[in-house]
């Protein structure tokens, strides 16, 4: 049963209001590239990582998250004001 008046819209995951200890830095780095719209091959070759290792952090980052979306992830984050 939820807590919400009828007709309020359902609210994501509420995020703390700062990046750590909730996402470590590297993850703020894969997800600000992310954000500017880079496949997994192009934030791991400006990283310096393995296009796999960027698909491990964006595991980790929608687990924290409660999101497998891209798209999503990014907007939590944002609202979050932990990038911009």
């Amino acid at each position: 049963m939820s807590a919400e008046s009828p007709g309020e819209p359902m609210a994501g995951p509420v995020l703390p209001p700062s990046g750590p200890p909730w996402l470590s830095h590297r993850e703020l780095q894969v997800l600000a590239l992310v954000a500017e719209g880079r496949s997994n091959r192009q934030i791991g070759t400006a990283l310096g990582l393995s296009p796999l290792t960027i698909k491990a952090h964006l595991y980790r980052i929608g687990k924290k998250l409660d999101s497998g979306d891209r798209a999503h992830m990014v907007a939590l984050a944002m609202r979050a004001g932990v990038i911009v």
